[in-house]
């Protein structure tokens, strides 16, 4: 019988391995539960805590009038069964039973040795034990308390509901932690606190205990004193009468101040260690909630510029760097920058690379560090736009073979406006003024939207001379899925029919591009309204 129980047992827990139903329900509750990157979990956390705060508000109303049926009805059924399903989610969800069964099962396979049942109970109970004994877990238990109406005391454990709102704030956990990254220090100074607290209760209670204080009656009152006044609280209830007293009271006054110009050091210290790592999680935070992502990899001199104009033009970006002088360069900017190595797929990966970021800029003064950016992002993500910085011309081809789209050589092209100076002053002039934006001069793209005016119109169509441009090129749409996905025509011809997904390279100010931008816009929310 035991044997067939055995069988049953460890087919049953083969057949939870390998049920993907079943793997993708518990990891799904999992994720609800426990995983702050899951998309879901902050609404499930809010829901939660509507629940915590609603059933407190009940339970407190209730203590001197009583609430409406229904109100009670909801605390005492759909509140309390709430709670005790999301205990037995986080028990089933805290540890794998059936991988415990196959574990023991292969070991006695392979050693040919008896399936131990005590010894798999045995483990499973230990690990569900673990988390039962847990802080967390216990405050799940004893906020359940408080529903069972008929024992009237356990209304106090209706304190553990508002703490096991605890589990659902970040910033509340994001602060334990920090003062559990101290607790050694801290349980030095609770210590102390304790013993001086200790002596000060017995010196006070042998001084004034004895008649000469009508105040203290009891070790109690002296200890209720001392811990008033070395927390420099001092409510004048209790005061020492006594020259001995007097002193003691000084002594522990002193003493009180010292302990928490202690804890307060010890608390700033903690944050500051911490503080780096509260600012990524708040940046993390954010990126995650953005689309179309720029990563801007370095923040050099070429970091800082393609930074500001994607900053102007309104696009989202995010600076990735490693140089803690840079990073702070960066947030002195005004701009998320996350403090990690890019050149690491892990830090990519986080990202989400192909899901919420359109493009990378290897932007780093080093070449190779650029080509090792170059190829974790293109090992990621195929159809991430790759924009590198290159120095050295050797390097251009192996950046190219890593997956760069385009490449940037500022050696290059200072040394071709270089030479433009000294053979065309003029044109140089008019070249600075646009890649400055002197005078607000610049070149910029436009694309052809569906069902904007532009749309089926011929290039002659439209008098850009009459609105202060200057059209430079075309980039037809091709048809074909090939990597370059446009074809340049320069000084186009006035009878080029535009389509939808054609781009309009055009030169002018400031003013009326972002006009031209306005009317193309307009033309398709208006057509969108008509139809």
């Amino acid at each position: 019988m035991k044997n067939l129980f055995i069988k049953y047992l460890v087919t049953f827990s083969y057949y939870l391995e390998s049920a993907p139903g079943y793997q993708r329900v518990k990891k799904f509750f999992y994720d609800l539960l426990n995983n702050d990157d899951y998309p879901y979990k902050k609404y499930f956390d809010l829901f939660m805590i509507f629940i915590i705060l609603s059933s407190v508000a009940i339970l407190v109303v209730d203590v001197r009038e009583r609430v409406a049926w229904w109100l009670d009805y909801y605390d005492l059924y759909i509140v309390t069964t709430i709670f005790i399903i999301e205990y037995l989610l986080r028990l089933w969800v805290c540890s794998d039973m059936h991988k415990v069964i196959i574990a023991e099962f292969e070991e006695s396979e392979f050693f040919e040795k008896p399936f131990s049942l005590s010894k798999v109970f045995k483990e499973i109970a230990a690990q569900k034990w673990q988390y039962i004994t847990s802080l967390p877990a216990i405050i799940d238990l004893i906020a359940i308390l408080p529903s069972y109406r008929e024992l009237r005391i356990l209304r106090v454990f209706v304190l553990f509901r508002a703490f096991k709102m605890l589990r659902y704030s970040k910033s509340l956990i994001q602060f334990f932690e920090i003062l559990k990254s101290k607790r050694i220090e801290l349980y030095t100074l609770l210590t102390l606190l304790a013993f001086f607290t200790l002596i000060a209760s017995v010196m006070i209670y042998v001084f004034e205990g004895n008649g000469t204080n009508p105040n203290i009656h009891s070790l109690f009152d002296a200890a209720y004193w001392a811990l008033v006044t070395i927390t420099t609280v001092g409510y004048g209830d209790i005061a020492p009468v006594s020259t001995e007293g007097r002193t003691v009271s000084m002594l522990i006054i002193l003493t009180g101040i010292g302990a928490i110009s202690f804890l307060t050091s010890i608390i700033v210290s903690a944050f500051n260690e911490k503080l780096p790592e509260i600012k990524q999680t708040r940046v993390m935070n954010l990126v995650m909630k953005k689309r179309d992502l720029n990563l801007v990899c370095g923040y050099g001199k070429i970091g800082q510029l393609v930074a500001k104009k994607l900053k102007e033009s309104g696009e989202s970006l995010l600076v990735i760097e490693s140089d803690p002088s840079k990073v702070e360069m960066a947030e002195l900017d005004g701009l998320d920058v996350l403090r990690a190595d890019a050149t690491k797929s892990g830090t990519l990966l986080k990202l989400k690379l192909c899901d919420r970021v359109k493009s990378v800029i290897c932007a780093t003064h080093d070449d190779i560090v650029n080509v090792f950016i170059t190829i974790n992002a293109r090992s990621l993500c195929k159809k991430v736009q790759i924009i590198a910085r290159c120095s050295d011309k050797s390097v251009a081809k192996k950046l190219r073979l890593a997956g760069a789209d385009h490449l940037i050589m500022p050696e290059e092209i200072a040394g071709l406006l270089g030479a433009v100076y000294i053979g065309q002053p003029v044109a140089f002039d008019a070249l600075q003024a646009i890649l400055t934006q002197k005078k607000s001069a610049r070149i910029d793209e436009v694309e052809v939207r569906l069902g904007s005016f532009l749309d089926g119109a011929k290039v002659g169509d439209f008098d850009f001379a009459a609105n202060r441009l200057i059209l430079l090129a075309v980039l037809k749409k091709l048809s074909s899925k090939e990597k370059s996905s446009h074809y340049v025509v320069f000084n186009p011809p006035d009878d080029i029919t535009l389509k939808a997904g054609d781009i309009l390279v055009v030169m002018g100010y400031s003013v009326s591009i972002a006009d031209f931008k306005g009317k193309v816009e307009h033309s398709v929310r208006y057509k969108t309204t008509v139809s």
